[in-house]
């Protein structure tokens, strides 16, 4: 059975645009088209689109979906290398995580100070209006 652009975009979860983004960066193969050139999907793009929002949805960049792609095509892969991926997006996510932890507390400690009354005085204005502190382990 064959679907349009709309029909697999929803059976996949991913908008039409994304459908067409997919394409264009070649994560998704060139499809079929009728003779007034409308996109034609069967099963496996429907499958591979669905593949690629939950592969978004976890958070891994179109380097790392393409990376995941190409080993979940591959049958004679090794489960080590999608591992390795994974491992990585962790170690980043973790990293990031850190990262939000860190802006929380310091707005946290900001908000604090923060009289929230009527006077003008106001440590987060204040801190946000110094120089950037230079990044750890450099100098």
């Amino acid at each position: 059975m064959l679907l349009n652009i709309g029909e697999a975009a929803a059976r996949s979860g991913v908008s039409a645009k994304m459908v067409r983004h997919y394409e264009s960066l070649g994560l998704l193969p060139r499809v079929a088209r009728t003779e007034a050139g409308y996109r034609q999907y069967g099963e496996r793009e429907v499958h591979t689109l669905r593949f690629i929002r939950r592969a978004r949805d976890l958070g891994f960049s179109m380097a790392e979906i393409t990376e995941l792609l190409r080993l979940w095509q591959d049958r004679r892969r090794a489960s080590a290398s999608v591992k390795r991926i994974a491992l990585a997006h962790i170690a980043e996510l973790d990293r990031r995580m850190a990262e939000l932890a860190q802006m929380r507390a310091t707005l946290h400690h900001l908000a604090d100070c923060c009289q929230g009354d009527e006077r003008p005085d106001c440590p987060i204005l204040d801190e946000l209006g110094q120089p950037p502190e230079p990044p750890l382990g450099s100098g």
